[in-house]
């Protein structure tokens, strides 16, 4: 015969919300890192390439 669960508590639930929550906005953080470092070097070889070309 099936027993239910016993209820987690409310502490517990909010250390589990609040560590996802941390990692999520981690996450976040690194990914915008990770995009502003490609746009600044597709950018910085973009003017590298004008420089180039300019001089020629």
């Amino acid at each position: 015969m099936a027993v239910p669960k016993k209820r987690t508590s409310k502490s517990k639930k909010n250390n589990r919300r609040y560590n996802w929550k941390k990692k999520a906005s981690m996450k976040a953080i690194q990914a915008l890192a990770q995009g502003k470092l490609i746009l600044k070097t597709i950018s910085n070889n973009l003017e590298d390439q004008k420089k180039m070309d300019s001089s020629e």
